[in-house]
């Protein structure tokens, strides 16, 4: 069998009992590494190291020696409990290999976890675990987590109270940064806020987050696109932080909200036009901008132009408003008038 999205993320949380074997395949090491360590936490518990009923096999060892695997499916355990297999890293070449083990798997053999890098629909690999019912095959791929994911992730780290900025701010944070530093920041900010009960702040996340970070121009321009007013401000002052300018954060956003003007207005719809944009726009950053021309139409990008427009003016002007409040206002309004 195969699982993706919503319910892959669940399944690893909770895996089905019944099943004996679970490939987790995708091009992002650290994306795998941490859906396997959560799936065996949940399969084995904390203790299966200490109490021995976590085998661990590379590649490379399996290839050396084939019988590893199923030595370590039959092996006993020393201490009583589930008891699971790891084989790390596996690719084709060790199809052969663990089908043989599979075929020979039997009520109380421990359960078989395998990791592989990117296997396309062809792979001889994935081909040993769809078709069983028992087995399980999922795929990671690069998308950001979705806000419940992030969440959760905070929540196992014990982190359950937050204000409404601070909330925002994370799931900001949570689409800019790789898996494995998002899960860093977290278990960071965990341990600051140990001992403390007040709701997690902007402030707090500020504190934790990796001095490395760039806040994301690009992807603040999406968020402003696609109405996500509550997570406009956080990345704002982060953006500004790091002494981006006002006046060059307008001039983006219009560049950005031109783009998907044209688009939306192309005889031929918004795929067309954004495939004859200059610069062009290629890949996911060219579907979701689609996705985006859409959504607005022509006539609520004329507005959304017009604000841009008029905030350009205010900030060129002599009368000295605080500019980084204008932009402020201007996005977080350009992303509630998106149509929902």
């Amino acid at each position: 069998m195969k699982l993706a999205g919503p319910k892959a993320n669940a399944y690893f949380a909770k895996p089905d009992p019944a099943h004996h074997a679970i490939l987790i395949f995708g091009n992002d090491s650290m994306r795998v590494a941490l859906r396997r360590q959560e799936l065996i936490l949940a399969l084995v518990g904390k203790n299966a190291d200490e109490e021995m009923r976590l085998t661990r096999i590379s590649a490379a060892e399996l290839r050396k020696e084939p019988a590893l695997v199923l030595d370590g499916l039959k092996a006993s355990g020393f201490f009583p409990g589930p008891r699971v297999v790891f084989v790390e890293d596996a690719g084709d070449g060790l199809t052969k290999t663990i089908q043989g083990a599979l075929d020979d798997w039997c009520e109380g053999d421990a359960t078989l976890v395998v990791t592989a890098g990117q296997l396309n629909a062809r792979s001889k690999l994935r081909k040993v675990f769809e078709p069983l019912k028992q087995a399980m095959a999922i795929g990671i791929y690069n998308d950001p987590p979705t806000p419940d994911e992030i969440i959760q992730t905070a929540q196992k780290a014990g982190l359950k109270d937050f204000e409404l900025e601070g909330k925002n701010a994370l799931l900001a944070l949570g689409r800019q940064l790789d898996p494995g530093d998002l899960q860093q920041t977290i278990e960071k900010l965990a341990l600051y806020k140990l001992g403390d009960d007040t709701p997690v702040s902007v402030a707090d996340i500020t504190e934790c987050t990796p001095a490395s970070i760039d806040a994301g121009l690009d992807e603040v321009l999406h968020m402003v696109a696609e109405g996500r007013s509550g997570e406009v401000v956080p990345v704002l002052k982060r953006l500004f932080g790091q002494g981006h300018n006002p006046t060059s954060l307008c001039i983006m956003a219009t560049r950005h909200f031109r783009t998907l003007h044209a688009a939306a207005c192309h005889p031929q719809g918004p795929d067309t036009g954004l495939a004859r944009a200059r610069p062009p726009v290629f890949g996911p950053r060219k579907d979701r901008m689609v996705r985006q021309a859409r959504s607005w139409g022509g006539a609520k990008l004329e507005v959304a132009l017009t604000v841009l427009m008029d905030t350009d003016l205010a900030l060129r002007s002599s009368q000295k408003a605080p500019e980084l409040a204008l932009v402020e206002r201007a996005f977080i309004r350009l992303a509630m008038l998106r149509p929902k």
